[in-house]
């Protein structure tokens, strides 16, 4: 069985950071939230990494985060071009934003030959979700179904005091079984709890404070980059019609149908660890402050990548 790969969605715009926030130090020592999460990795045993990018970006991140891989695992790049779109379909004028996560894994096709995980870029995972994603991708492969693995956590935990966030809200069944996602794009913290609205905050629903939220955390074999594939057409078809400039191919969506379609089981890993990440600025100040404590009780070393 082909060796795990650790698949990173780095290529993100940042627009409401305001910046590259995936190469931004959250300490002392100039790690980036990405650094923990590749020091998680390796110490759950990846030895492979694929950074989904963007070209213009490329010099950049591979000195502030590849150059300190490359000589510990085996590494490569792979660009997300907002002109990958199958044939007959191009980019409508005026488009600047990416194609969303779906979109992003996909330009992993012929690039990865074996089962990997999916992590974003910004979100810090904990040590426990990547023990979790890479112990289940060396149990073996597809059988009847695809045979995937999300790494869930209680939505209580991924939310920041500083605004809105996107989530996938999950719905699980016997033996930890998705059951479906669904994708909430403006979930934050009420006075009474989480909940999220789909109208502009005029109306709220309330979330359990232990809701099964997905943070893009996934576990996949090969057969995903194939669907993916496979269905993006039909998606362009679908979408560009209504919302031509920002219409997203959200990964959960893709893996919403195969469950659907009777074709994917994906089991729940939970995970009961924080999340931390910068969504927005003023989200740095926690994540800073996390990550010192997490250092000063003996959970990382002062310095990384020693």
């Amino acid at each position: 069985m082909a060796e795990p790969t650790l698949v990173v969605m780095a290529a993100g715009m940042g627009s409401r950071f305001g910046g590259l926030k995936q190469i931004t130090p959250i300490d002392e020592q100039g790690h980036k939230i990405l650094d923990f999460s590749l020091y998680d990795a390796v110490q759950a045993g990846f030895r492979k990494a694929a950074f989904i990018i963007k070209r213009e970006i490329e010099s950049d991140f591979r000195e502030a985060i590849g150059s300190k891989l490359e000589n510990r695992i085996s590494v490569q790049y792979i660009f997300q071009e907002i002109g990958d779109l199958p044939e007959g379909f191009s980019v409508p004028e005026g488009r600047i934003k990416p194609w969303g996560t779906g979109h992003a894994v996909r330009a992993c096709l012929g690039r990865i030959d074996g089962p990997f995980a999916v992590i974003n870029a910004d979100d810090f995972y904990g040590r426990s979700a990547f023990q979790a994603a890479y112990g289940f991708l060396t149990q073996g492969g597809d059988g009847e179904r695809y045979r995937y693995a999300m790494v869930g956590y209680p939505i209580s935990n991924t939310l920041t005091e500083n605004g809105s966030v996107s989530r996938g809200i999950c719905e699980t069944g016997g033996q930890h079984r998705l059951t479906r996602i669904t994708e909430r794009t403006r979930i934050e913290r009420r006075p009474d709890g989480p909940a999220f609205t789909e109208d502009g905050g005029e109306s709220w629903t309330s979330l359990s404070e232990t809701a099964v939220a997905s943070m893009n955390f996934w576990a996949f074999t090969p057969s995903m980059l194939e669907e993916l594939d496979r269905r993006f057409a039909a998606f362009l078809k679908a979408s560009l019609p209504q919302n031509p400039l920002k219409c997203e191919y959200f990964l959960p969506s893709v893996v919403g149908e195969l469950i659907e379609e009777g074709k994917a089981e994906v089991t729940v890993l939970q995970s009961q660890d924080q999340w931390y990440g910068v969504t927005y600025q003023e989200d740095r100040a926690a994540v800073e402050a996390a990550v010192r404590q997490m250092k000063a009780e003996g959970r990382y070393p002062e310095q990384l990548w020693k």
